[in-house]
């Protein structure tokens, strides 16, 4: 624990991390992506306070700033006007008496219901999970609790409030953190989500201060093999089924809650995932979908990513209404092996933003992920390939002079009935090292395969295996667009009803990309393929 620190070596720590956020990184980093957001260095997990405010998209981070590993946690802190590219500012929260400053969210208190706004406009409040290593060293199990923090500055310098904790853990509950908070304009107040170990708890206020329990949800229902953490909560509009087959409810039909919950370990490809629920919330208690509800009995779950790589993920809040959109990013590893991934200076990276919607599907309501139109603004040069029937390899390289490090590919593909063929787009380097993702018509599965992507003695259970998503969709014409970004792939697939993200680390650079079709001929309708401009 840091909590003795004095003030004046906090503040040598501040001005340190100013200085060293904002330096150019001219140093040989070679699985740095070009254009997914990083710590400038030291270790980096969980998305944080999440906020849009005054034409600036504040994400705040898990940041240990001394060291690669996990330690005493800060809140990291960086803007940006579009979610692509960002400005790193100085830590935001420091640990104190009370504990590390574990994850949560952020919100913006309009109608100053606290009292900590000043000069007529509103404050930004952080709300986060204290946790006192003592405590847990001494083998209490009150060693978490929720905690306040405000900015009056466009969230560049923070207070804490001195009331803290306004939620303790009087229940003596070990995993009691990650709080999300939202306005529930029906019921004109706070409401906040958190998870209790098993399952998440639902309080409420009329000031950000003063809060009381309302209910508990999720004893019963999703996967269940680890701890729960990191919920979001929020309504969405119901969008009709894109897939031209026959709808289940009318389009756009209504408004549902989502909960999203991250789960370590037991998610679907193993280690930690996001799983999500779809309900209905009356003001103080969330009910799942009776449609829904069959999904995530008997301890499974539906998933929000299919991946390896998608952890932690929550939602902006405050995005103005003129934009409308559910805007989400989350941490792009995985507690099997994030503190042992190859990289020297940082660690970890957090995925695209994600534009996610509510739409009623084959196999019921279900959330779909789109990466966010400004990312449009990276490309460059693109390849089109007009349509053909491909039946063995496709070699876009040395062809054409694209770098797979940063690519973006928009793929539509049409299998015959029946077929049992697979198609692939591969990566591979001078060194042999190839990295495959694709759909396997056969099992109906799309697949990520880094079983011969790299170096792979970091860690034992990285690649394990090659790993599949399921396709709920029954039609024979699929659309994949991925993006590449030197040491990761992230796949939207139909539309964004199936997502896949997963790193990977080649001892070189890949430098070939083509593309493939194994087990028969796949028609390739169109191929269009982006070279990608650095944010950094």
């Amino acid at each position: 624990m840091v909590k003795n620190i004095t003030f004046f070596f906090y503040l040598l720590l501040l001005l340190g991390c100013h200085t060293t956020q904002n330096r150019s990184t001219k140093t040989h980093e070679p699985h740095r992506p070009l254009f997914h957001f990083t710590p400038p260095k030291m270790w980096m997990n969980d998305p944080n306070g999440m906020v849009y405010f005054e034409g600036e998209y504040h994400l705040f981070y898990q940041h240990y700033p001394d060291s690669t590993v996990w330690g005493p946690m800060h809140w990291g802190h960086a803007v940006s006007s579009d979610m692509v590219h960002w400005e790193h500012l100085p830590i935001a929260l420091y640990p104190d008496s009370l504990g590390m400053i574990f994850s949560g969210s952020a919100v913006v208190d309009w109608k100053n219901t606290s009292g900590f706004g000043k000069n007529g406009k509103p404050p930004l409040v952080a709300i986060f999970t204290h946790h006192l290593m003592e405590g847990e060293k001494a083998g209490r199990s009150d060693f978490q609790y929720q905690s306040i923090a405000y900015s009056n500055d466009k969230g560049r310098t923070w207070t804490k409030y001195a009331g803290n904790p306004v939620v303790p853990n009087t229940q003596k509950i070990r995993d009691f953190r990650d709080p999300k908070v939202i306005w529930h304009e029906a019921s004109k107040q706070w409401v906040m989500v958190f998870a209790a170990q098993d399952h998440v708890k639902f309080w409420s206020s009329p000031d950000l201060k003063n809060w009381k329990h309302l209910s508990d949800f999720g004893k019963e229902w999703g996967a269940r093999r680890g701890v729960w953490e990191c919920p979001d909560f929020f309504p969405m509009a119901v969008e009709g089924d894109k897939s031209g087959g026959d709808l289940k409810s009318p389009p756009d039909s209504g408004t549902k809650w989502v909960l999203l919950l991250s789960l370590n370990p037991g998610a679907a490809n193993g280690g930690s995932g996001t799983q999500y629920f779809v309900g209905d919330f009356d003001g103080k208690t969330f009910t799942l979908d009776p449609d829904f509800a069959g999904s995530v009995q008997n301890g499974k779950g539906i998933w929000l990513d299919w991946g390896r790589d998608n952890y932690a993920g929550v939602t902006w809040s405050d995005v103005p209404k003129s934009d409308g959109r559910r805007l989400f990013m989350g941490w792009m590893s995985n507690w099997d092996y994030a503190t042992t991934v190859p990289t020297q200076a940082w660690r970890s990276a957090m995925t695209l933003p994600r534009s996610l919607a509510l739409r009623e599907t084959n196999a019921g309501l279900r959330l779909v992920s789109q990466p966010v139109k400004e990312l449009e603004t990276l490309r460059k040069g693109v390849v089109v390939f007009s349509s053909q029937s491909l039946d063995g390899p496709l070699y876009v390289s040395p062809k054409y002079d694209l770098d797979p490090a940063g690519l973006e590919v928009l793929l539509e593909l049409e299998f015959p009935d029946n077929a049992a063929s697979s198609f692939a787009v591969v990566l591979t380097n001078a060194d042999g090292e190839e990295y495959r993702v694709g759909f396997d018509a056969g099992s109906n599965e799309f697949f990520s395969d880094r079983t011969r992507s790299g170096d792979l003695r970091f860690s034992d259970k990285f690649a394990l295996k090659r790993h599949v998503a399921p396709r709920p969709r029954k039609d024979k014409t699929l659309k994949m667009h991925l993006f590449f970004d030197v040491a990761s792939c992230e796949l939207f697939a139909d539309g964004g009803e199936t997502a896949m993200t997963d790193i990977i680390f080649p001892t070189k650079k890949f430098s070939r990309i083509r593309f493939e079709s194994v087990n028969g001929a796949v028609n390739m309708k169109s191929a269009m393929l982006y070279e990608l401009k650095s944010a950094r």
